[in-house]
């Protein structure tokens, strides 16, 4: 069994598979882009949860059936849609922070233990998808078992991603700002990881995109949280609407994977 780990370590011409794949490619703009759905679904769902007053439980289950419906979406295509994508991957990051403050503070689990139980869920997750495909893909989601794997593992490392950033920042004591140096810093650590090792891509891959949730957590939180906690007191609502114009500027402005041409799609 081999794990892929040639994925977006070339510039060459996409294969076909890389064209029927449901998931962008992984770029430097892919990795911007998550970063500001992570920040999004902090704000966002802080925004129902606190703001608007509605509770972890409530906007959980808000939040999921604005998961299952994007994730309906995104499973029927039959190809990469920008939309579909980005939606499913900012409704994990909602769902993600409501059920994380959901399990901490009102089941008070604690952030550490919360944090090492995703943690290994995450990495049965991934084991599980090995032992059942032969490898773990990144980008390169072309049938229905990947893909169900694919936003599984994402699903529970945003979730994942959520406790370790509020751990960092509020039970460490090292508050938003610093918090987020402390992940970016990680991150970098794992892009030169990937670059200068031999560490398959899929590992790195997933350690990076763990990460880049807590980061947004934290950004999320130095955005909207009040100047007496250390955050810049902007609404949460507005954050939101600013982060997601972002995101559809950069989306649309780096173009789409374009559907299979018949001159690219293997003749059996």
């Amino acid at each position: 069994m081999a794990i892929d780990n040639t994925a977006y370590k070339t510039s060459e011409a996409p294969s076909w598979e890389e064209t029927l794949s449901k998931v962008p490619r992984v770029t430097l703009v892919f990795w911007i882009v998550k970063i500001l759905a992570t920040t999004l679904g902090e704000t966002g769902g802080d925004a129902l949860s606190m703001q608007l007053n509605l509770g972890y439980a409530v906007s959980t289950l808000i939040f999921l059936g604005f998961f299952v419906v994007t994730l309906m979406a995104q499973v029927s295509s039959g190809h990469y849609h920008p939309v579909f994508y980005w939606a499913v991957v900012v409704a994990t990051t909602t769902v993600g922070t409501t059920t994380s403050d959901y399990i901490d503070r009102t089941l008070k689990v604690g952030y550490v233990r919360s944090s090492f139980s995703l943690l290994a869920l995450v990495i049965i997750i991934l084991i599980v998808w090995r032992l059942t495909t032969g490898r773990i893909v990144v980008d390169r989601v072309t049938n229905r078992t990947d893909e169900v794997f694919y936003w599984v593992t994402i699903l529970v490392s945003n979730t994942l991603g959520t406790a370790l950033g509020d751990y960092v920042a509020d039970t460490l004591g090292f508050g938003f700002e610093r918090g987020a140096v402390i992940f970016t810093a990680l991150i970098l650590v794992v892009a030169g990881l990937h670059f200068f090792s031999r560490l398959p891509t899929s590992i790195t891959f997933w350690a990076a995109y763990v990460l880049t949730r807590p980061l947004g957590a934290t950004l999320g939180d130095l955005l909207t949280k009040p100047n007496a906690q250390g955050g810049l007191n902007i609404s949460r609502i507005a954050a939101s609407v600013a982060i997601a114009v972002m995101m559809v500027v950069m989306v649309a402005a780096t173009g789409l994977r374009h559907r299979p041409s018949r001159s690219t799609v293997p003749v059996a």
